[in-house]
């Protein structure tokens, strides 16, 4: 009868599964190398799906209007209508097609020459990373691509974080301001913990692995929610629908995105003790029951701080009056033209 040593592995034991030391010492070292090369590697599969979907987003998606090459930087604007020109400056998150499929550029086009641009990082806009893109850093940009296009003096118009950018156009450059329309903006800093979860993508290095990976499959499962916070208390409108949510959620635009929320409070904070230099016509615009910006603490404060302001505020809109309300917002715009 053949016998071993209980100090000694059995030799076809050893051979197939090793020796009891090294068997001890794989968990510390073999098992979270393996688990580090498996979420490394799902990582990047992850992000190369994403710039795939990203890619056929924007075949999806071509350019609507002109692209201009302004400073060296590629800048997409799209206009209809004669007039005197009416320039749009969409919100935080989305780009032109947020104005031209809106009733509000459909009833301006008749008498207005309207001009929406895509800011910089969204839509067909490039945002190089070597700015930082502030209202006022937007508003230079912007300055020279209306000029390159033959527009001097103009009527702004800006949604939500584009009205920041429509009022650092009309402190910095006054002469081109003929009057000034600012719709849901936000006007003066406040405590906002959303502002500081949106800014995670805009992190470096951290944020582009985010944006690359978790983000845009995240911001397609929350769109039609946030979608929805943004019209209410209005139901979402219909022409929203020409707005494609595949080009908001490609991994260049949600780093604009976040950005620009993390730029949103101190901007608002370095700017608002200048609103008394605006000297053109301003109408403010504001919906009731607004989810995204107090309509107390922005719009009506801001109306108290300009004397030569209107104040339009009008009954269950929301944040997204274009939409919900475009006759309203095109009164705005004919007041301020005739004031100006």
């Amino acid at each position: 009868m053949l016998q071993h040593s209980t100090s000694e592995p059995a030799p076809l034991f050893r051979a197939l599964h090793g020796s009891d030391t090294t068997m001890a010492q794989r968990p510390s070292y073999a098992r979270p190398a393996v688990l580090a090369g498996l979420g490394v590697a799902a990582l990047g599969l992850t992000a190369l799906a994403v710039s795939a979907r990203a890619r056929q987003a924007e075949r999806d998606n071509p350019p609507t209007g002109r692209l201009i090459e302004v400073d060296g930087v590629q800048v997409h604007y799209a206009e209809t209508g004669e007039g005197e020109p009416l320039v749009l400056l969409h919100g935080n998150g989305s780009m032109l097609q947020d104005f031209m499929s809106s009733g509000f550029v459909k009833a301006a086009a008749g008498r207005y020459r309207v001009i929406a641009f895509d800011r910089p990082g969204y839509g067909y806009s490039e945002r190089p990373r070597s700015t930082i893109w502030t209202p006022a850093a937007q508003a230079e940009l912007l300055r020279s691509a209306l000029h390159q296009i033959g527009v001097s003096r103009a009527l702004v118009l800006g949604h939500s974080w584009g009205a920041s950018v429509g009022i650092a156009l009309a402190l910095d450059h006054p002469e081109m301001v003929k009057g000034l329309i600012l719709e849901s903006g936000y006007y003066y800093g406040s405590v906002r913990a959303d502002v500081v979860l949106m800014s995670g993508p805009a992190v470096p290095l951290l944020g582009d692995i985010l944006r690359y990976t978790v983000s845009p499959p995240v911001a397609r499962l929350l769109w039609p929610k946030m979608i929805r916070k943004l019209f209410s208390p209005a139901p979402v409108a219909a022409t929203f629908g020409a707005v494609p949510s595949e080009m908001a959620i490609r991994p260049s635009q949600l780093r604009a995105s976040a950005a620009e929320s993390a730029l949103m409070i101190p901007d608002a904070l370095a700017i608002q003790d200048r609103y008394g230099e605006l000297t053109m016509p301003v109408a403010i615009v504001a919906g009731t029951g607004d989810k995204m910006v107090d309509l107390d603490a922005q719009a009506r404060r801001l109306h108290r701080a300009l004397p030569r302001s209107s104040l339009h505020v009008v009954e269950g809109c929301g944040h997204m009056v274009h939409h919900t309300a475009p006759r309203d917002v095109v009164a705005a715009v004919d007041a301020v033209a005739l004031a100006a």
